[in-house]
């Protein structure tokens, strides 16, 4: 049984495991959060280094790309040196395949982009392949690049000009602790609403779910979440905001989605692979796992 280990700067209140049967092969998924604690990350992954299949990297990003560049942060850099026979991946190889795809299944079988459809993409740098395809779906566009992160008023209306704003400010942000980019921890389940109005006026919120869960108004009446992993609690919560429609970019499995550093450490394992795939790999892999989005509508 291949055995894929998510280990995660979040809350261990998140933890799941589940065994799930992919393209023949039986693989024990488990979650493991670590509270914040990036020493106590770098332990479990050297412990278990050798002994699992592969490592999902969660809570944190290795990479996050502006257009044409790709940007490191310090503090993934420490975690993941922490391996060395186990492979560990973050997720973004298969957030700029799969999340592209997803786009593209929603665009050709539901009719959520017709019409006149505005989004908030919460955080582009995180989800290029997201952002890039809802782009080419015509609708008009918000990435919160700036706001969110950190904190300024300033909506972008183009990736051309996240680009910009990466190469001026990424450099300097890439090297401070990533808790204070990212809620990590306990600050996962705090909600501190920030930047409301663009919430309000958009239709569609896109992007990672802790941002949304963070900074998003207590009520998203009508809105659809197009997200990564959310567990039951998660789900309930979108239903107290009065949410329209949750769509995640990972299938449910044993009750809850896992998110895409999983999923690619569980593609990693099966290809046998000592390290990432590439994109083309990832493309090739994807329809014989037959991956659709998981659509609710409240």
């Amino acid at each position: 049984m291949k055995q894929v280990v998510g280990i995660s700067l979040g809350s261990s209140q998140r933890d799941h495991t589940a065994v799930v049967n992919i393209m023949g092969h039986d693989c024990r998924v488990e979650r493991i959060g670590t509270d914040g604690d990036i020493e106590k990350m770098i332990a479990i992954i050297k412990d278990l280094d050798g002994k699992v299949d592969a490592f999902g990297l969660g809570g944190i990003d290795r990479y996050i790309y502006a257009v044409d560049r790709r940007y490191e942060f310090h503090d993934a850099r420490r975690i993941v040196q922490a391996a060395r026979k186990t492979p560990i991946v973050d997720g973004s190889g298969l957030k700029n395949t799969l999340e592209r795809r997803v786009i593209e299944y929603l665009e050709k079988h539901t009719d959520l982009f017709q019409g006149s459809k505005k989004v908030l993409m919460i955080c582009a740098m995180d989800r290029l392949g997201l952002a890039e395809a809802l782009g080419k779906t015509g609708c008009k566009m918000t990435y919160g690049d700036v706001l969110f992160v950190l904190n300024l008023p300033f909506p972008l209306g183009s990736l051309k000009a996240l680009a910009l704003w990466a190469r001026l400010l990424m450099p300097i942000i890439s090297r401070l602790p990533f808790r204070l980019v990212y809620p990590t921890g306990e600050r996962q389940k705090g909600n501190q609403p920030r930047q409301v109005r663009h919430f309000i006026e958009n239709d569609i919120i896109a992007g990672d779910f802790h941002f949304i869960r963070r900074y998003a108004p207590p009520s998203l009446p009508g809105k659809t979440i197009i997200t990564n992993t959310v567990t039951p609690a998660d789900i309930e919560d979108l239903r107290n905001r009065r949410v329209k429609t949750l769509i995640t970019t990972t299938p449910e499995m044993g009750g809850r989605s896992f998110g895409t550093n999983i999923m690619e450490a569980l593609m990693v394992s099966l290809a046998g692979r000592d390290s990432e795939l590439t994109e083309e790999e990832y493309n090739r892999m994807l329809p014989e796992l037959n991956i659709t989005p998981r659509i609710i509508h409240f």
